[in-house]
């Protein structure tokens, strides 16, 4: 009787969705369309003598010395051939404008003042907010005079919580910043201030490759600081599967500042197969920038650190790049730009492949050199915690006394037959329920340092994780692309043909399908919205996580109820 109360007391408008990302995030009711979506930052008013803080909406570039200007040059020319060497749909030869009669374009391009420009694409401005509280919250941070002593914080980078040494930099500060954004727009856009949270649920949804002390925070984050009656946490990955009505597929999602590849099958996302790269949709935007900048862009005062100029520069982005290799030569296009103290600017600029190269660093990560040195993240072995003493270390050493105990009263001889591999002492692992192969060695990611891999190696390495065969075929079937950050039109058949060329021969069939808009939903939305239809599932009241019960139990129960290996 009391479970059937449970199922039907939470109606999905009393559960709030969360994404949070880098870029923006997303909240709603399990019931909404779609989610309210807003720029994930938090503008705080400096403290008189305080140190100033500003994160940028775009990742921020490194000074190019000569060796990185080569660099990118090279692999510049690296894909414009590979672009000019392909063929149209109908079998003729891709023509180029030359790059010299394009920059000739462009600087003789002025810009026009005008009232009402001929385009969609207006960033911008007309006047100054004039915050009166000291706290200025998501989309309005772009409405913020840059000459008033606030300081940005964007709690979220690549990916997860943005760590690091200058002022708002510690867990604890990124929490207070995620509570103030979080607290506001539950208020504010879905209506719910805090006293009425208690009989709301919420599920957060986190990186696949994820933090687990974070996690702990984020938990105590939603049931004690935001208030709400029940929580649970669920990988992004499991719930893009969901969204797009998937049971198994390789999950590849494109962020603003991350990329991040895994294999998921019947809600599970396999450990093994996890990796995060550092760089996304805003990387891609620096290296569009570059690329005009070396055709003349007319807009010559463009700041990629001034937020009106990054919101223009990402818009576009959005509207200008492809990879349609049927579009050739040179296009005309029109963008304006709204300032307080200039009124509309409106600008005409002529565009060729620049638009094609962009989008293509995906595939040519040397490219991400620009914005610094990446790293690629896969999932890290439990550090443990105090709170939680049966954890993985404690299976792991009695699973070894009891293996040598056993031996030893069998007369048995080498500890080392026993799932480990000799010489390692830290080699025996207990995830292997979790889809590895037992040992850390055999299953994980080998990366040399400093390497990044394009997209398609990517995908290709976190199938080839897979623990069988049979899966491995699934995976290369069926590839979900979800995120903000590859919404380029026709860059899922370029991918297709990249993969097609290079998966092994035992698993190649007539069709590698690439689902980029799954039941014509927008890609960035996938991952709400299949966190939406599971939290609305009768099996999902089981995954619930009172504030009683965190308090009680605390962090060792999300090994009973999260929906993914603890």
């Amino acid at each position: 009787m009391e479970e059937t109360t449970v199922v039907q007391s939470i109606a999905p408008q009393n559960i709030v969705v969360i994404h949070p990302g880098s870029l923006n995030v997303r909240l709603g009711r399990a019931s909404d369309l779609n989610p309210v979506s807003e720029l994930h930052a938090i503008a705080r008013r400096r403290k008189e003598g305080g140190q100033m803080h500003k994160d940028n909406i775009l990742p921020s570039v490194i000074p190019k010395t000569r060796e990185l200007t080569d660099l990118l040059e090279d692999v510049r020319l690296q894909v414009s051939h590979a672009v000019q060497s392909c063929l149209q749909s109908d079998g003729r030869r891709r023509y180029a404008t030359p790059p010299q009669q394009i920059a000739a374009f462009n600087r003789r391009s002025e810009p026009t003042n005008v009232e009402v420009p001929n385009t969609n694409n207006i960033v911008g401005t007309s006047k100054w907010l004039k915050p009166e509280s000291d706290i200025v919250i998501g989309n309005d941070i772009l409405s913020l005079d840059p000459s008033l002593d606030f300081n940005i914080h964007f709690p979220y980078r690549r990916g997860d919580f943005n760590i690091h040494s200058g002022p708002g930099g510690s867990v604890s500060a990124v929490l207070a910043d995620l509570e103030a954004i979080w607290g506001h727009l539950l208020s504010s856009k879905l209506g719910l201030p805090k006293p009425q949270r208690k009989q709301c649920r919420a599920v957060v949804v986190i990186p696949d490759v994820y933090n687990r002390q974070y996690l702990k925070e984020l938990m105590t984050l939603v049931l004690s600081d935001l208030g709400f009656g029940g929580c649970f946490l669920l990988q992004d990955h499991v719930a893009a599967t969901f969204g797009a009505g998937l049971g198994v597929a390789c999950v590849v999602d494109v962020g603003d500042q991350k990329t991040s590849v895994s294999c998921v099958e019947d809600g599970i996302s396999h450990r093994n197969t996890r990796i995060r790269m550092e760089y996304g949709g805003g990387d891609i935007t620096h290296i569009f920038h570059w690329l005009l900048c070396k055709c003349a862009f007319p807009y010559k005062t463009c700041d990629t650190r001034n937020n009106t100029d990054a919101m223009l520069l990402h818009r576009l982005k959005e509207d200008f790049c492809h990879v349609n290799l049927d579009v050739c030569g040179s296009h005309e296009k029109s963008f304006a730009i709204q300032k307080v103290q200039t009124g509309i600017q409106q600008y005409t600029l002529m565009l060729g492949d620049e638009c094609i190269v962009a989008p293509l660093s995906l595939f040519y990560p040397e490219l991400f050199s620009m914005t610094g040195a990446k790293t690629s993240i896969t999932q890290k072995r439990y550090s443990g915690d105090s709170e939680d003493p049966f954890d993985d270390h404690f299976i792991r050493e009695t699973g070894r006394k009891g293996a040598k105990e056993n031996l030893e009263n069998t007369g048995g001889g080498d500890i080392s037959a026993v799932g480990e591999i000799p010489g390692g002492e830290d080699d025996i692992v207990v995830d292997n329920l979790d889809g590895g192969t037992g040992t850390t060695g055999a299953g994980e990611f080998e990366i040399s340092p400093g390497k990044l891999l394009g997209l398609d190696q990517a995908v290709l390495q976190s199938i080839e994780r897979c623990p069988s065969e049979d899966m491995k075929r699934k995976m290369y079937n069926c590839i979900l692309v979800v995120g903000g950050g590859m919404k380029f039109n026709g860059i899922a058949t370029y991918l297709q043909n990249r993969l097609h060329l290079q998966v092994p021969f035992a698993y190649r069939s007539d069709q590698t399908d690439i689902v980029m808009t799954p039941k014509d939903t927008d890609p960035q939305l996938t991952a709400w919205k299949g966190a939406s239809i599971l939290s609305c599932l009768e099996s999902s009241h089981e995954l619930w996580i009172t504030p009683d019960e965190w308090k009680r139990i605390g962090v060792k129960i999300l090994r009973e109820r999260a929906p993914f290996m603890w």
